[in-house]
């Protein structure tokens, strides 16, 4: 799958008891080294910033409160993170989407497809 302009996007359904930073390096190993990577708090953690920094990507995610010594952020893009926000919150309005009617998730994970598909040629 690509983005609108041509990269490419990967992306793993996980069960609802897995934290998403458990899964965020093996996402990632399924793509070409992207030049910025956009995350909230939750994916503020040393080995993920390592392994995004040693691959030459910027890292866009604000520090944890719990941090003595917060990490800079780029706020200017930081702000672009909306853009996704808003792609999940359109998704949510396909309602089996929202309540998850399938039980297998290859299943799921097809209608995903099918709404990205749509979300993106529908305006």
């Amino acid at each position: 799958m690509a983005n609108a302009e041509g990269r490419p996007l990967a992306f793993v359904l996980t069960p609802g008891n897995v934290a998403d930073i458990s899964i965020a390096a093996h996402l990632l190993d399924g793509i070409a080294p992207p030049h910025r990577v956009l995350a909230d708090k939750a994916y503020d953690a040393d080995h993920l910033r390592q392994l995004l920094e040693a691959q030459g990507t910027e890292v866009v995610i604000p520090s944890t409160r719990a941090r003595r010594k917060p990490h800079p952020l780029n706020r200017r893009a930081y702000r672009r993170r909306n853009v996704i926000e808003r792609m999940f919150r359109r998704m949510k309005d396909w309602r089996r989407i929202a309540t998850r009617y399938d039980r297998l998730a290859r299943n799921f994970l097809s209608a995903i497809a099918l709404v990205a598909t749509a979300c993106f040629w529908l305006p």
